[in-house]
């Protein structure tokens, strides 16, 4: 049997399946890994997060490591070289989260459209606007408008299919490859990235972080879209220059913003703290429900399970 060293804070049900199969488990809270020492030497299996750096180094530290199982769909955490050349095997946790970060990624867009922050707190300051036609807080529709899609994977598809049968968006979308099946489906419209960019009323994110997607988003790319446009990331923050997009937001080149990921995690940039107006930030919750976080946390154990096996 095997020894598995989890950096994720694993639920009960999680450690029985572990224990059940025969494994010893080490569940480290908050342990930096450097700090990990000779606890890791006998490890067989490593669970962990995406913040969790994995490097050479580390594995070079671990001689029997047979899997890293990592709790997320993305994996840039991971020198998956090394662990290619170290005979390490490397999984990831896709599928189980595309429905609730479809959900929140509409949800950032509702509230962002419709003010929802805003009229929280100035409902709860006893602020109460009166009622007329120009009133304060006025917010945009979502239904009808135009839902330009970047990246049109499980999770980009997820969101299409809420805009296009619940909202009745017409569908653009620019993606690595072409989605005909969608497209039949959604009537959805393959275009260029600076075709969407000028046509779409809400620009959504969902395409992984490389080097060819860094800083996508940058100056000329808000330049080019709809000063009444909302965009919203919740794929990866590096995609987005993140001055640019407060220089956008300011400017008024685009109209508001919701975002789940920033540049640098967990620090914000301090120009979208202080924007408020059509502006919704979230601490990365795209796949924060009990449920969704319970099914990673068991695939990353199936593949544990697995591989020692």
């Amino acid at each position: 049997m095997g020894t598995v060293i989890s950096m994720a804070d694993l639920l009960p049900e999680h450690l029985e399946r572990l224990e059940g199969a025969g494994h010893t488990v080490h569940v480290l809270r908050d342990a930096e890994i450097d700090s990990l020492g000779p606890l890791l030497v006998g490890a067989d299996a490593v669970i962990c997060l995406l913040t969790q750096p994995i490097t050479s180094q580390f594995m070079d530290a671990l001689p029997k490591l047979r899997i890293l199982a990592n709790v997320a769909v993305g994996y840039e955490n991971i020198d998956v070289s090394a662990a290619k050349a170290c005979d390490v095997i490397v999984t990831n946790t896709p599928d189980v989260l595309t429905e609730s970060t479809a959900d929140h990624t509409f949800a950032l867009l509702l509230a962002a459209a419709r003010r929802i922050p805003e009229a929280d707190e100035t409902t709860r300051k006893g602020e109460f606007p009166p009622w007329q036609l120009q009133q304060l807080l006025t917010g945009t529709d979502v239904h009808g408008k135009i839902l330009g899609i970047v990246g049109l994977g499980r999770i980009g598809a997820a969101v299409a299919r809420r805009g296009h049968h619940g909202f009745s968006m017409p569908i653009l979308y620019h993606s690595r490859t072409r989605k005909k099946d969608l497209e039949l489906e959604l009537n959805a419209q393959q275009g260029s990235f600076h075709d969407l960019l000028a046509r779409s009323d809400f620009v959504c994110v969902h395409t992984p972080l490389t080097p060819d997607t860094h800083h996508m988003f940058n100056a000329e790319a808000f330049s080019r879209m709809k000063p009444t446009a909302i965009f919203v990331n919740v794929s990866r923050g590096a995609i987005v220059d993140e001055a640019a997009l407060v220089r956008a937001l300011r400017e008024g080149s685009i109209a508001g913003a919701g975002l789940d990921v920033f540049e640098k995690e967990p620090d914000v940039h301090p120009g979208l703290l202080e924007l408020h107006e059509r502006v919704v930030l979230s601490p990365h919750l795209g796949s924060s429900t009990v449920e969704t976080r319970t099914a990673m946390g068991n695939l990353a154990i199936d593949n544990v399970l697995a591989v020692l096996a």
